[in-house]
């Protein structure tokens, strides 16, 4: 894993955190949750991509 990855993942989460708040402050707490949630969503696919490579070099190393 390259520190690439973390830093886009942590770009996704203060982006996600800013919007939060702004639509908070705003009232609009149904998108500011929404909009959550959808970062979540992107964050873990991205991991479950991540995942998936892992498991495909494991299966390379011990050959199955």
């Amino acid at each position: 894993m390259n520190i690439e990855f973390i830093f886009k993942i942590a770009a996704i989460g203060i982006i996600v955190a800013v919007l939060s708040l702004v639509l908070s402050r705003s009232g609009r707490e149904e998108q500011a949750m929404m909009t959550t949630l959808a970062g979540l969503v992107v964050v873990l696919l991205m991991l479950v991509e991540k995942i998936s490579e892992l498991f495909t070099t494991i299966e390379s190393l011990f050959g199955f």
